[in-house]
């Protein structure tokens, strides 16, 4: 049947069906026709509309395995699990020992934490199911869910094994492999499906991804271009491939990579993103920033997108502009440290700086291991000749981390500044003890020839006692 005409035949039978509702009439359709019925509303993400026919379709067929699966995914769609599997579990009265039903009643006990029980329904399956591939990869995710890895991965090279192209599996087993630090053993697995069919996509894909996470670059690319050469309508292939590109500052490929995926898949806020990426790290910051607006008009949640195009607009010190991104990024995850930290600086860069003081103490409790974060915002302080201020806001930055020679160089130059020598050569020893060669920095500070030989004598000293 054309597909125009299965479209109007199917919008009839939605008519149909809802003025039989809004009549309160007595009607009957036949299972095909509630499944349509279920299937459109999902399609649409009316919810409560699919489930309201799944209910109306199980009156009047009691023991259609279809619905009973139909009714039972809406269920888990609203995550009432456990109303899911008291509806499978009776369904299992007149279909026993059902493949599917016992399937989709494992997913459930899965997900509530059930994880004896759902192992108790995979393996009953496991022997005579039609697609072994899906169960092994469940009993994957059970043994995942109990961190034991090293059962999830064998049971997701059982899958693979099955199926070559179950992306699900593959993915699931890097990262397990990448859990428990063997990763690498997963290149020779990978391997032995490209031995026995080179022309696997999915192998020399899912191979990309290995080398990619072990950082083998060059590897990875080749991966990825393999499988693009096996089908050259491989838009995952060209994205990742765009990635890798973006890993080893080969900005122009990696733009040429995002387009075709573009051209093959269409647009997208994260293809558009990561071209602006490229451009950014390019120096191209009016060319990044027409990207990262097309990211955040296709996707106005896109924080990463505002705030990206933020950045191109301070580095083109259109600071006003910048600080309008950055709050939209904001208004969208407020809980980013980075955020009120651009914010804090492209407020003090137009003279706001009571704005910029309170969003460096908001970036502060969200991010307090960014040590940038202390150093500038004290140095606020020092510059207007209050140490005492810009002093403890270095000792809440080394409270934090106290160990960074960073913040203890900064303290013995505010402690120098206020008068407070012994102090000061307390911190310096300790600053240079865990990275002498920084001591350069304090020297910046002190043009005055008196306050460098002091400082040289501290440095000497500890220089000839190691």
């Amino acid at each position: 049947m054309p597909e125009k005409k299965k479209r109007k035949e199917k919008d009839e039978l939605i008519v149909k069906y809802e003025e039989h509702l809004k009549k309160s009439e007595s009607f009957f359709l036949t299972e095909e026709s509630f499944e349509k019925i279920i299937d459109h509303y999902l399609d649409d993400g009316e919810i409560s509309k699919a489930l309201e026919a799944a209910d109306i379709s199980l009156n009047q067929y009691p023991y259609s395995l279809d619905l009973i699966l139909a009714k039972a995914n809406i269920m888990m769609q609203l995550n009432n699990y456990d109303e899911a599997v008291e509806l499978l579990q009776s369904a299992l009265n007149y279909h026993p020992g059902d493949e599917e039903i016992l399937n989709t009643i494992g997913i459930c006990y899965n997900v509530i934490g059930e994880y004896e029980l759902a192992l108790e329904c995979f393996l009953k399956i496991l022997p005579f199911a039609q697609n072994q591939d899906e169960i092994h990869y469940n009993i994957g995710l059970v043994y995942q869910n109990l961190d034991q890895y090293e059962e999830a991965i064998e049971h997701y090279k059982e899958a693979i094994q099955i199926n070559i192209e179950h992306e699900d599996a593959l993915y699931e087993l890097a990262f397990c492999l990448d859990l428990i630090g063997e990763l690498e053993k997963s290149i020779s697995f990978y391997k032995q499906f490209i031995d026995t069919d080179p022309y696997s996509q999915s192998a020399w894909y899912n191979l990309g991804i290995v080398y990619d996470k072990l950082e083998q670059f060059d590897n990875a690319i080749k991966a990825y271009e393999y499988a693009t050469l096996i089908n050259p309508k491989f838009a995952s292939a060209y994205y990742n491939m765009g990635n890798t590109y973006i890993s080893i500052l080969n900005y122009k490929e990696a733009i040429e990579c995002f387009e075709k995926t573009q051209q093959l898949e269409g647009v997208s806020p994260e293809t558009y993103y990561n071209i602006g990426i490229a451009y950014y790290n390019m120096d191209k910051y009016e060319k990044a920033l027409t990207y990262f607006q097309k990211a955040s008009k296709l996707d106005n949640l896109y924080h990463e997108a505002w705030y990206r195009a933020g950045l191109c607009l301070f580095n083109i010190e259109k600071y006003y502009q910048s600080i309008h991104f950055f709050n939209k990024a904001l208004k969208i995850d407020q809980e980013n440290g980075t955020y009120w930290k651009a914010v804090a600086k492209a407020e003090f860069q137009i003279g706001n700086v009571i704005s910029s003081l309170d969003a460096w103490d908001e970036a502060s409790q969200l991010n307090p291991e960014d040590v940038e974060i202390w150093m500038e915002w004290s140095m606020i302080y020092y510059n207007q000749g209050d140490n005492e201020k810009a002093l403890s806001i270095i000792f809440f930055g080394l409270e934090e981390l106290p160990d960074n020679a960073d913040l203890m160089y900064r303290a013995t130059a505010y402690l120098i500044s206020a008068g407070n020598y012994k102090e000061a050569f307390n911190y310096l020893e300790n600053a240079l003890i865990l990275a002498f060669d920084k001591h350069e920095v304090l020297f910046e500070f002190f043009p005055e020839l008196e306050i460098q030989k002091a400082l040289y004598k501290v440095i000497n000293q500890y220089r000839d006692n190691n």
